[in-house]
């Protein structure tokens, strides 16, 4: 009995001292990794969070970007760092669900080596085209693309990327045949379409709208649950006639493994208490970016999800793996 007591005693005091640690947190700087360069919407998101948790813990919150290895290399970083509750990660969907299947190995393991702490916004992806191609809706680029002269090209932002998969996904799902052309990144593949070098492109909504108000895109569908107040005439895919195609980056903070679990539940409540302010969601809107509803352990069941959609696509595109 008296082993039993002290036990009780013994849990009692480390649960006093999570909760003071957790009530305490943060007393210095923390620190957002993030495994893209500056000015990229994943860094943009990373920077609202950081603005918003700094106004609340009244502690500095700072961005570092480790791009390069299409994000492996700060992913790697971010792994590897103290699990002290001060430094975590903010994603998009490369390195954490796509690249594991994408890449022949890892230098770590997103189910071993990071915690979920919330999904942070989501992107919309829009299918558009140059306007000189013969096709206003959906059904008319399907129409041009199974019956057309020759075969269809579609650029992307490079292998393994979001646009390229989710144009290898609608291909799978209507059975047209599109050829790839991978670019170095976003910006030269929006370049060539509006210069007509390349026909079809998917890419996410903030680089789409000032094309498709200046004139130089023709947006035919989104692929999202509903249309977008910043698209009010643009279909959902569904809505064109291709039920169940739905494709968006997004944005996730995690943290190391074995960070502790008092620490975990304060950062994750805080940001959604933050995520809920008007001012953040509306700076989250003026991106693009819908603001993600989804924290802890339901966002770690949102990237599994993530994980063997695009797993399979990969797998049945016959996407080159990398070594």
């Amino acid at each position: 009995m008296r082993r039993l007591v002290l036990c009780l005693l013994a849990v009692a005091l480390v649960l006093q001292v999570s909760a003071a640690r957790a009530e305490m947190f943060p007393t210095r700087t923390v620190r957002l990794i993030v495994p893209n360069p500056a000015g990229g919407s994943n860094d943009a998101a990373a920077r609202i969070l950081a603005q918003a948790l700094a106004e609340i813990w009244q502690q500095p919150v700072v961005i570092e970007n480790k791009p390069g290895g299409g994000g492996n290399i700060g992913t790697q970083a971010a792994a590897t760092e103290p699990a002290d509750g001060y430094t975590y990660l903010v994603s998009s969907p490369g390195p954490i669900v796509i690249n594991p299947s994408l890449y022949k190995k890892l230098p770590f393991d997103p189910a071993r080596d990071f915690t979920p702490v919330a999904l942070l916004a989501t992107v919309p992806i829009v299918l558009i085209v140059n306007p000189k191609l013969p096709a206003s809706t959906l059904s008319e680029l399907l129409e041009l693309a199974r019956n057309g002269t020759e075969e269809l090209n579609y650029a992307s932002s490079g292998i393994g990327s979001t646009h390229h998969l989710s144009a290898e996904l609608f291909k799978k799902m209507t059975g047209v045949k599109l050829r790839h052309v991978p670019y170095r990144g976003a910006a030269p593949a929006m370049n060539d379409l509006v210069a007509g070098h390349v026909p079809i492109l998917f890419d996410n909504l903030p680089t789409v709208i000032p094309q498709v108000q200046a004139g130089t895109v023709r947006a035919l569908a989104v692929a999202s649950p509903k249309r977008l107040n910043s698209l009010p005439d643009v279909p959902t895919f569904e809505e064109a006639g291709l039920v169940g195609f739905e494709a968006s980056s997004w944005f996730g903070v995690l943290a190391p493994a074995r960070t502790p679990t008092d620490i975990v539940s304060k950062v994750t409540a805080d940001i959604e208490r933050v995520m809920s302010s008007p001012s953040l969601r509306k700076s989250f809107e003026v991106t693009g970016a819908e603001v993600g509803t989804v924290f802890g352990p339901d966002f770690g069941r949102f990237m599994k999800q993530e994980n063997e959609k695009w797993g399979d696509v990969i797998k049945s595109s016959g996407t080159q793996i990398i070594e």
